[in-house]
């Protein structure tokens, strides 16, 4: 006979399933070559560490600390 820590198990294990399969059915966007804002190549390490990331690293970091100039 099941008990509820065995409901309770299902429940977690389903709810794992469905975050699982709505990260896999996410597009994966190609990562851009060459930086946006100053057009120097993006170094293949970080696009593969950074899926679609469209920005070197010190233009993503200026792009950052303007947007939290902004921030509440």
């Amino acid at each position: 006979m099941a008990d509820i820590a065995d409901f309770a198990n299902d429940l977690v294990q389903e709810r794992i399933d469905l975050a699982l399969a709505a990260r896999k059915a996410q597009p994966v966007f190609a990562s851009y070559e060459f930086c946006v804002d100053c057009n120097s190549s993006i170094p293949m390490a970080r696009r593969l560490a950074v899926i679609s990331c469209m920005r070197c690293a010190a233009c993503q970091q200026l792009n950052e600390q303007v947007g939290t100039r902004y921030a509440r």
